[in-house]
């Protein structure tokens, strides 16, 4: 809660003394994060008039200001202080100065383009678009956010415990006495999720308080603390390898590393992770790793399930472009669904900062001779082309959030992988000629208008080849050889309407009225298409004689699925030569999306989903873009690639895709779950565990904890499953923590998916991640992974 509501509710002197205890949290606080005595944190702390804009008639002075836990900013919600609220900067996906947002461009003037910031929200929360009273006052605000989300997302999992921690417990103290009441204790408990009858709480208020003053308060409160936080699984591990005088050794860590862990790693690897993680200097001098550096090393990286190598770009590039699965869009320019959402330069931006390397641009006539983006002949609203492709030039090789290269959420990481425009084409001859000219224009020498090399190529080039370069798929009107040859060919002619735009006709026409399906095409337009043009696909022998590498299908899910069941050696040889984009039908008005694993089963590299809409299916999405510097590019197993392969994911026979492994996993425990009900105090999770498997059909599995009553702070299951798994290289193991509820279905509380070949074995963290995909920061399950050759 913020000192600034607290301040209705005081004297005048006890307002002075709570003053005094604000700065000292947030001191405390702004230390935690490493940024004791910053001047930026400090005038954030103190806070300013922003002028705030939604429109061109709603501008509003509202006042803003960082609250002392360093982890919300609370705001001004009506001039007379009668309504407030605050934000937590964890829903923050970025900070960004000056007009860069469709708001500020389309309701401020460009006079004052260096007063104006915009804090971007993750999800569909709309932006918060402001003006300072200054160019240096809006720098300084920008700056002063990046400092503090930077500061936080620096923490690691046991300092981010800590910090909500402590901040619970402040928020507990009602009257802010620095002294915790047994009433107030009770209130705290439930606050961090978890449930204990009266005397329970009674015995361990009693324990904690031994100065027997009917209060806790300095060593007793962290007394509280070490007993409510006490990890016995940790103390039983740290035993059984701490072997050296109850102390683990240099030796007796490489021990675990290599037994347990199952680890090839050097004794100079265990003294390293104690001179990184050991919190105490005579141990470290000594070389041993106490329990609780032992713990800070299970919270790092290096203790997580996901496997650090994996982490930066470390597959090898230089294949051909269709030798790799490539993160894709659909209906990229929705921001929900698709009968009547909002269209946005916003959407593709979202969809880039998810690594996504294939977005979609639907493209009509528009007012002014300017061509529009939308979803055609519904309700969603319009997006100027020209803003699209300026938005796509701006954000196409940066890249926001955590990444291996930085722990600052608010760095744009740059990521020169090839993005691919896949344009849905329906203006008329001179509108493409518009479209032409931004394409080049805004692109610059970036787009890819000639093939690579001075021949006529009979394979893809690489990513690697390919680096920073725009891609456009769509129409042409001849060969690719035309590019080499100056063939003539006529300002505008006719080509066939195929895929997604064929289908919207058809859909909208009575059975007798179907047309020839043929569009005009404007040779400005058609020239840009290098690699990516778009054919109709009949059927895969005809493709393979009568159609160049660089000529590729669209098939819409239902078409894909059945050629993935039916034919799926024949589509994965199809997709050793050629790209495939598959994308959702049609009826999915809802912007829901399909299961993507049966698709990338059969090789197929263009797998686009409705990137805006969250759940199972984009979980499985950024699970397989997880690894390889989350580049958007993964290169498919060897048996996708091999002309020799007959690999059927469906029919297993003997073959190098056959890998059998044992997954033994124990879920052991949670930590700090959140809670599904804020605004009920005395609503407690009741959490089980699900771990799926996805992959090929004898892969796929399902198997679940049983749920623990009113505890999420601390839940314990040590419940062991068992998995084979057949095609090791195509499975993805999925952890979904949930409430359980007996009379009704289960709220999801947290999530993590990733590639089989890419976990640790051993005991891991798992972080836990929202249904968007955000990190629950302090939160996460403890396991126990091993995979053996079956």
């Amino acid at each position: 809660m913020s000192c600034v509501r607290k301040l209705r509710k005081r004297t005048k002197s006890q307002e002075l003394v709570y003053q005094e205890q604000c700065k000292v949290v947030a001191q405390e606080n702004g230390k935690r994060i490493g940024l004791e005595g910053d001047p930026d944190l400090q005038f954030l702390l103190k806070g300013g008039d922003l002028l705030k804009v939604k429109s061109k008639s709603w501008r509003k002075t509202r006042l803003f200001r960082l609250n002392e836990d360093c982890k919300t900013v609370w705001q001004q919600t009506s001039k007379t202080f009668k309504s407030d609220s605050s934000f937590s900067l964890e829903d923050i996906d970025s900070v960004r100065y000056g007009r860069q947002t469709e708001g500020l461009q389309k309701y401020t003037d460009s006079s004052v383009e260096d007063r104006c910031f915009s804090i971007i929200f993750k999800g569909r929360r709309k932006n918060l678009d402001l003006i300072a009273s200054s160019k240096e006052e809006a720098k300084r605000w920008v700056s002063g956010l990046e400092k503090v989300m930077t500061g936080m997302h620096s923490l690691n999992r046991q300092q981010n415990s800590e910090h909500w921690f402590y901040n619970c417990m402040r928020k507990a103290d009602k009257n802010a006495d620095n002294k915790m009441s047994l009433k107030e204790l009770k209130h705290f408990l439930r606050q961090i999720n978890i449930e204990v009858d009266d005397s329970y709480a009674e015995m361990l208020f009693k324990k904690c308080d031994t100065s027997n003053s009917g209060t806790l308060e300095g060593s007793e409160i962290k007394h509280f603390y070490d007993l409510l936080t006490y990890r016995e699984e940790i103390d039983v591990i740290y035993g059984k390898y701490a072997s050296t005088n109850g102390q683990m050794s240099s030796g007796d860590l490489l021990y675990f590393l290599q037994n347990e862990q199952r680890e090839s790693v050097s004794l100079e690897y265990a003294k390293k992770l104690i001179e990184k993680y050991e919190v105490d200097e005579t141990a470290k001098q000594n070389k041993y790793m106490s329990k609780d550096g032992f713990l800070i090393y299970l919270n790092h990286e290096e203790g997580s399930i996901f496997n650090p190598a994996h982490k930066p770009i470390y597959q090898d590039m230089h294949q051909p472009l269709n030798h790799y699965f490539i993160s894709s869009s659909h209906n990229t320019y929705l921001m929900e669904d698709q009968l009547k959402g909002p269209s946005s330069t916003e959407a593709y931006i979202k969809a880039l900062m998810k690594s996504c390397r294939c977005v979609e641009l639907d493209c009509w006539d528009g007012a002014n001779g300017e061509p529009v983006i939308y979803h055609g002949h519904t309700l969603t609203s319009k997006v100027l082309f020209k803003d699209v492709i300026k938005a796509i030039k701006e954000y196409a090789f940066k890249v926001s959030g955590k990444r291996w290269l930085t722990n600052n959420p608010c760095i744009l990481w740059i990521m020169k992988t090839l993005l691919i425009l896949s344009l849905e084409n329906h203006c008329s001859t001179e509108q493409q000629k518009i479209m032409a000219h931004h394409l080049t224009s805004i692109l610059g020498s970036a787009l890819l208008t000639q093939p690579l090399g001075h021949q006529m190529p009979n394979t893809f080039p690489g990513p690697e080849e390919l680096k920073g370069r725009f891609l456009i798929k769509g129409k042409r009107l001849n060969k690719l050889d035309a590019a080499f040859n100056n063939n003539a060919t006529e300002d505008v002619d006719s080509v066939s309407e195929e895929d997604e735009a064929a289908e919207l006709k058809e859909a909208e026409q009575k059975p007798k009225e179907k047309s020839s399906k043929k569009i005009k095409l404007a040779k400005e337009l058609s020239d840009l298409v290098i690699y990516c043009k778009s054919v109709h696909f009949s059927n895969f022998e005809h493709s393979r004689d009568n159609q160049a590498f660089y000529e590729m299908a669209s098939f819409k899910e239902s078409k894909a699925m059945n050629l993935a069941e039916n034919s799926a050696t024949a589509f994965i040889h199809h997709n050793m030569d050629k790209l495939s984009r598959i994308y959702p039908a049609g009826s999915r008005t809802d912007s829901s999306n399909y299961n993507p694993v049966p698709l990338w089963n059969a090789g197929c590299q263009i797998v686009a989903l409705n990137f805006q809409t969250p759940g199972k299916e984009m979980d499985l999405n950024q699970a397989r873009f997880l690894p390889n510097g989350k580049c958007g590019y993964i290169l498919k197993p060897e048996f996708q690639r091999d002309p020799a392969s007959q690999f059927d994911p469906a029919n297993l026979r003997v073959g190098p895709w056959l890998k059998r492994k044992t997954l033994h996993v124990m879920i052991i425990s949670a930590q700090q779950l959140p809670k599904i009900n804020e605004n009920k105090q005395k609503s407690i999770v009741d959490p089980q565990v699900k771990v799926e498997i996805y992959g090929v059909p004898d892969d796929i599995a399902s198997k679940q904890t049983h749920h623990i009553d009113n505890n999420g702070f601390n839940p314990q299951w040590n419940t062991k499953f068992q998995f084979t798994i057949h095609v090791p290289e195509l499975a993805l193991v999925r952890f979904v923590v949930e409430d359980y509820d007996a009379a009704s279905h289960n709220d999801l509380i947290g999530l993590y998916t990733l590639p089989f070949t890419s976990m640790q074995n051993g005991y891991r963290h798992v972080p836990l991640l929202t249904k968007r995909g955000n990190l629950i920061p302090s939160a996460g399950l403890f396991v126990h992974i091993m995979a053996l050759d079956a």
